[in-house]
């Protein structure tokens, strides 16, 4: 009997409860537009933090910044042999480990040690500026002064005329320099444990990675921009600082463009950068991704000197669109969507209150044949409930498409890391991408595509508003129509 009046009810009033279920339809496909596109703005994020920082890295340590020592200089400077050949070329690279900090490798051990810590792989970061080209010596030759000018070319106080000597002043002509300047950076990895670190978030697609017997060996992995640039491909040569490297693979970023241009042997590396049994940063794993705090704070306290940047942290040194963007999506999304929700909500209960003053006859009736208050209510909330799950699949349906939308259409985003003028570039302490004293910027731009990522908690909430926002409705009407006594609903009917 129910089932049959419930359907009767609905097909009568086709177009209110179309109204109703769009409404609440427009509110939920708006909730799962703006949840899908803030999951696909932690996803960017994330992209971003991890080719800064490491796959699976939680946070790092480093070196905690100190002031340079008076009248010490952190600028790069070259030193060049003077030749006798009338064109010589030189070449000259000066390597610094990046932002002049560095630890001693034994605290990779200790920090692995730190309670929470699930493993800790230590690497350095090497900043390689190359300087090449060449002298062109100058040839000096000496003018004669043409006769009859000699009354025109008087020498200083005491001087004669040129004429006299038959010669002019001895003129250098020619002669001069051209080089060129350039910078790239070189990251030193632990060959045993490649899981951690900054080749971590790239994959070989040419050649392969380096095996644990090349510790020690002189071989490199290249970035797949960098090899491009330089034209390098599996099995090419190159030095640095005279050191003849081959390239074993060429590496691609998961995405955007990778902040390391050369990978090396964590051994070579501290050779070519002087710092033997030193690493600058030391990537590390929490045994519990919800502890990272915790675990920070246990290195903070045991380990002195040293600086440790979780991804919370450093997720506010991202700018640029995908910043703004995602604080949109954040603040004024996910507010519009709690106003539309309670402007749907409202409307489907008026709508639903309103439709039960005007049944207020056939709800006499009802009563006075003998159905009771409850029956009544059911009926209405029914009604209602039918509305919201008719809502929520076209909300869903709707957002589904928007999502969907956005995914498609991939709009770029600009996410620019750690940018900054001096000491701190990339991270705070000179950390994953930073810099450190003595580099200018360490601004690192990268480009994400935006996707809109619908969960399976995105659709529970969906089906969860719908039944709320019928609820609601049937809720209010049903009070409503629960309060007419049978003799008053037919007088006010007639």
């Amino acid at each position: 009997m129910f089932g049959i009046y419930l359907k009767r009810e609905l097909g009568r009033r086709k177009k209110a409860a179309l109204v109703v279920a769009l409404g609440l339809a427009l509110g939920i496909a708006l909730v799962i537009t703006v949840n899908s596109v803030s999951a696909g703005m932690t996803q960017a994020q994330d992209k971003v933090l991890k080719s800064l920082y490491g796959l699976g890295t939680d946070m790092t340590v480093t070196k905690a910044q100190s002031a340079p020592k008076a009248g010490s200089s952190q600028g790069p400077n070259f030193k060049f042999d003077a030749k006798q050949s009338s064109s010589t070329k030189q070449s000259s690279d000066r390597v610094m480990t990046q932002g002049g900090q560095a630890l001693s490798s034994s605290l990779v051990t200790k920090v692995a040690a730190q309670q929470g810590v699930s493993a800790a792989v230590g690497a350095i970061t090497l900043n390689v500026t190359k300087v090449d080209g060449s002298f062109t010596q100058g040839k000096a030759k000496s003018s004669t002064s043409p006769s009859g000018s000699s009354g025109s070319q008087q020498g200083g106080p005491g001087g004669g005329n040129s004429s006299s000597t038959g010669g002019g002043q001895p003129q250098v002509q020619g002669g001069g320099a051209s080089f060129n300047v350039n910078s790239y950076s070189v990251a030193g990895i632990d060959v045993t444990d490649q899981d951690l670190g900054p080749l971590a978030t790239s994959k070989i697609t040419s050649g392969r990675t380096f095996t644990a017997a090349q510790s020690n060996a002189k071989v490199a992995v290249i970035s797949k921009s960098y090899a491009k640039s330089k034209k390098y491909k599996v099995g090419s040569t190159f030095k640095i600082n005279g050191t003849k490297y081959t390239v074993i693979g060429i590496a691609t970023p998961d995405s955007g463009e990778s902040t390391i241009d050369v990978y090396l042997p964590l051994k070579q590396a501290q050779t070519l950068g002087d710092a033997k049994n030193k690493v600058t940063t030391i990537y590390v794993k929490a045994t519990d991704s919800q502890q990272i705090a915790t675990v920070k704070k246990e290195i903070q306290a045991n380990i002195s000197g040293t600086t440790v940047t979780t991804s919370a942290d450093l997720a506010s040194t991202v700018s640029g669109s995908l910043s703004t963007a995602s604080n949109l999506a954040t603040s004024v999304g996910k507010w519009l969507s709690i106003a539309v929700l309670a402007a749907a909500f409202l409307v489907a209960a008026l709508l639903t209150s309103s439709a039960v003053s005007r049944r207020v006859r056939e709800f006499g009736t009802l009563k006075a044949l003998g159905w009771p208050s409850r029956n009544v209510t059911r009926q209405v909330v029914g009604e209602s409930m039918v509305n919201g799950l008719l809502g929520g699949a076209l909300g869903i349906g709707l957002g589904l498409a928007a999502a969907y939308a956005v995914t498609a259409v991939a709009p770029k985003l600009t996410a620019q890391l750690g940018s900054s003028g001096g000491g701190m570039g990339g991270g705070p302490g000179g950390g994953p991408g930073g810099g450190g004293p003595g580099q200018q910027s360490a601004s690192n731009t990268m480009e994400i595509a935006l996707s809109a990522p619908v969960s399976l908690t995105t659709i529970a909430l969906a089906v969860g508003l719908a039944v709320t926002g019928g609820l609601i409705a049937g809720a209010m009407g049903g009070w409503r129509a629960s309060r007419m006594r049978p003799a008053d609903a037919l007088r006010s009917g007639s």
